[in-house]
């Protein structure tokens, strides 16, 4: 508040606009949805956008570094097949676990060195392996779009499990989002994202170890979106290898920008995460009840992220530093 009393609108950010934003349409969806306010539909919502959001725990931690992961959705869902697909052809459980966790880890490698030592630009670099994990898992490694979860699978236990009647994505979102929160928050290496993504040179001057946390950071995204596909298995008994082609990918940065992540790097956290997430998914759930087609879907939600980046540029508007920096 200023002298006179009126709000101070200088003091709000892009955080604070979305959280707005979810705050109004969850009450007007509320009030004008039927079915909308009930403890099973609000379950619904967080159920939704726990793999959403623990998938976009893993775009931030690259994006706050400066970069992005075009790869994650290919991981995801190719990794759990191959899994699957071992399982089903009668591969042990661990030694199925270990070969796919090892790819995961090697693609992780791969993008984080082509990133950091060869220089390629990471939406080129996650681009490419993402295709190339795409054709090479469904041409090679397994024999259909669908492969389901073996019967009595730990990973179908799984997807039964509820506390307090709650999925056990929603406590694993939680669980995930804590350790991501204290990551950044409380270790040097988290420190060391942010620094990086600020400023890189600066970052590199100071005795950073910039080339090796790129890596790191592309290693941590692919395994989380690992953890994301072994959930949605567990959701639905099976995975699709379909949905790489989806607007999965695109969901995921727009939670992870919407909230305040800024793509110039070096700003932002688990909170914009979860706020990014909480009004995704209460606009889905309020447009899947209206019946409101999947295409115009798309369009509201691109005109948000779009409204929502060009209020914050006008309430916080980038100095001559932060331009010097390369902010987009």
């Amino acid at each position: 508040m200023n002298a006179i009393g009126w709000p101070n609108f200088k003091s709000l950010n892009q955080e604070g606009i979305v959280f707005a934003i979810a705050v109004v349409l969850f009450a007007a969806a509320s009030v004008g949805l039927p079915g909308f306010f009930t403890a099973d539909n609000l379950v619904a919502i967080v159920r939704s956008v726990s793999v959403l959001g623990i998938l976009a725990l893993g775009m931030a931690v690259v994006i706050i570094g400066r970069g992005i992961d075009l790869s994650a959705v290919a991981i995801m869902a190719m990794s759990v097949a191959w899994y699957l697909q071992l399982l089903n052809i009668g591969t042990p459980d661990g030694l199925a676990f270990l070969y796919v966790l090892a790819g995961v880890l090697a693609i992780g490698l791969l993008n984080g060195f082509l990133v950091a030592y060869a220089d390629v630009p990471a939406i080129f670099v996650t681009l490419a392996t993402g295709s190339f994990v795409f054709g090479y898992v469904r041409s090679q490694l397994i024999t259909q779009d669908a492969v389901p979860v073996p019967q009595d699978h730990w990973v179908e236990r799984l997807g039964g499990l509820r506390f307090l009647d709650i999925p056990i994505e929603v406590f694993v979102f939680a669980a995930l989002a804590f350790l991501v929160f204290l990551f950044l928050r409380y270790t040097k290496w988290g420190r060391y994202i942010y620094f990086a993504g600020d400023n890189p040179v600066a970052a590199r001057n100071i005795g950073i170890p910039v080339r090796p946390m790129l890596v790191l950071r592309y290693v941590l995204s692919a395994v989380v979106a690992f953890v994301a596909g072994l959930l949605t298995a567990a959701s639905l008994h099976s995975i699709n290898t379909r949905v790489v082609n989806s607007t999965l990918l695109y969901d995921i940065v727009l939670v992870a920008v919407i909230g305040g992540i800024g793509l110039s790097g070096g700003r932002g956290g688990v909170r914009n995460v979860l706020v990014g997430a909480a009004l995704i998914g209460i606009l889905l759930n309020a447009m899947t009840i209206i019946d409101i087609p999947l295409l115009y879907q798309n369009l509201i939600k691109a005109a948000i992220l779009l409204g929502a980046i060009i209020v914050d540029g006008i309430i916080n508007p980038r100095d001559e530093q932060t331009a010097q920096q390369g902010d987009i």
